[in-house]
Parts: C-alpha cells; structure tokens; sequence
C-alpha cells in the first residue's frame, strides 16, 4: 500500500525531530533533502561543519548523522509513516549518508514511536550524579537497545572503569598542549551569544567546575574564566557503558550513531540522565586501549556516562529551514 506524498509541515516536523540529536560540540553537521516524487528524506553529512582537528576521519561526524537518522525514524513512525532506511545509497557521493523511504504506513509491530516522548527531553547533563546504583533490569534493557540497532553496549568492571578514566584525562593532558585543538574546542564551545546562534555548546551547559579531576566529564571552559561558574565534587564512581560495533568504518559509524540514539532515548525515558564522553576517541591510540581485551568488542565508539541527577540544560539548534531543501 502506497501512501500520500507528505506535506511540508509534516517533512519540517520530522526534521526539526532528527536535529534534536546530539553531535561533538553541537556543530549539528547535517543536511537534509525531502524529495516528494520518492516520498523520501536524503540525509547528507556536512563537511563544512567537521572537526578538522579531532576528527579527521570524520568519524564522530557520521555518529552525529546516525543519531539524527535514529530521531527521524522514530519521528516517521510516530507519524504512521514506515522508515525503509538504506545507508550510503550512492557510492559516488559519500556525503549522501541516507535515504529515507516513507511511502508506506508504518507496521504493526513497529516499536519506535514509543521512544518518541524521550527526544525533546534527552538534553546532556554536566552535572554531578547521584552516585545511586542503576537496577541490572534497566542495564539489560539498554544492552538490548544497541543490539536491536545492530551494535554492542559494554558495561566494564571497576578496573576498566578506572582506565577509562585515566584514558579521558590523558586526553585532556594532551588537548591542553595542542594549540589546533584548543582553538577547534574554543570556537565550538562558550561563544558570545552562542545561546542564540543555534550551534554550539553554550557556557550555560557546561556545568560546574570540578573540585577534583576525577570526574568523567569534559571541561569545555578550557582554562577560560566563566563569570558565575560554580563548582562542585562529581560521583567517584561514576557509571560508564562502552557503545562499540564489531568493524570501523562509514557504514559502522551511522550503524553506532543510530545505536547511541537508541540507547540514549531509552535510557531518558527509564529516568536516567546522561553525557557523552569522547576526548579519548580523538586520539587514536587512546581510543584502542579503551577496550576490554577480555571483551569480543571491536571498536569503542562512545563512553556514555549514566545516572540520576538534574537533567542538563537545552543547547540551541539551527532553525530547520537552514538545514531541510524541499525538492
């Protein structure tokens, strides 16, 4: 059964659902295309807005992708709109990362619209956790999140935490004496009226400073003075989860981004906050020793850092019609 072609408002909708993802230093690096013959969405990476310095490979470009991608398929079921995904339909244009097909009604026994209430109100806390255990049940459940998604999602024992930790800080210790990267941190992140540009990590999403540097969460202030900053302890034993795939390459990455997305919305709507963690990915012998040689996980992908605390902040994002062609 072949369905109406959608309305613009209906295509703007979806959208404005898929940009609510998060992406390294909410530089928001998509585009999207709604073509109305094929009743499709094309998905296009954005090379203008990749960290040229951190992410050469454009790796952390295309998880950004693939978690918009995640967001706009549950949007389309939501709207009773099945989403045949295909990924890199074009070998000749490597920015076309996905195409969309929503020309049929969704089936019945699909189950992303239930994660759609979570998109809006997943937001990345920088703030201090609890500390309180999560139940092994919600665990379980997000484990099954990254498999249903094609991916894997490892929580490490107490030891492997603690060299995931020094991992993070390591990074840190090295991005503080590269001047290309700190100048990629700084343009990216605490800009003047950066809360109204519509990219960007703006200071008030930072959280507090850390008292100690023990916490899994980066400091974007860099050494910059944030006037009203506060500080405070963070968890000492926070509670990290490894999202890895089995391979390491384009496919791999959108395959990841949609996984983290899953998990991510998921775990919202279990009542958990959440922050990403990637300063270790960006150095690319700090990123292979992130994983367990006990585990059969190929490639870390993401450090997700999970807990119960005060949601984070919303970060803007670029109006819709700077990022959607109607064709």
């Amino acid at each position: 059964m072949t369905t109406e072609p959608l309305e613009a408002t209906v295509v703007t909708s979806l959208v404005r659902d898929a940009t609510a993802a998060p992406s390294v230093h909410n530089s928001q690096p998509w585009r999207f295309r709604y073509l109305a013959a094929r009743c499709a969405i094309r998905l296009f990476g954005d090379p203008e807005r990749a960290m040229a310095r951190s992410d050469p490979h454009r790796r952390a470009l295309h998880l950004g992708c693939g978690a918009a991608l995640f967001n706009l398929r549950v949007a389309a079921a939501r709207a009773g709109r099945e989403p045949d995904t295909v990924l890199l339909p074009d070998p000749a244009d490597p920015w076309l990362l996905a195409e969309v097909r929503l020309d049929r009604p969704v089936r019945a026994d699909d189950d992303l619209a239930v994660l759609h209430p979570a998109i809006h109100r997943r937001h990345t806390s920088r703030f201090p956790f609890t500390g309180e255990d999560i139940p092994a049940g919600v665990l379980d459940g997000l484990r099954a999140a990254a498999r249903m998604e094609g991916a894997r999602l490892r929580v490490p024992g107490a030891w492997h935490v603690q060299e995931v930790l020094h991992l993070l800080h390591d990074a840190e210790s090295r991005e503080s004496l590269d001047p290309e990267a700190r100048e990629e941190l700084r343009r990216w992140t605490g800009m003047p009226g950066s809360d109204s540009s519509g990219e960007g990590v703006p200071a008030n999403a930072f959280g507090p400073r850390q008292h100690d540097v023990t916490a899994p969460v980066r400091d974007f202030a860099a050494g910059r003075t944030m006037a009203g900053r506060g500080s405070a302890t963070f968890e000492k034993r926070p509670q990290l989860v490894l999202l890895g795939t089995s391979h390491d390459g384009p496919v791999d990455w959108l395959t990841a981004g949609q996984a983290l997305e899953r998990v991510l919305l998921q775990a919202t709507l279990d009542g958990l906050v959440t922050s990403l963690t990637s300063q270790a990915m960006e150095w690319p012998e700090l990123r292979w020793a992130l994983r367990d040689p006990a585990s059969s996980m190929g490639h870390v992908q993401m450090v997700i850092r999970l807990g119960y605390g005060p949601e984070g902040p919303k970060t803007p994002r670029r109006p819709v019609e700077d990022v959607l062609e109607l064709a």
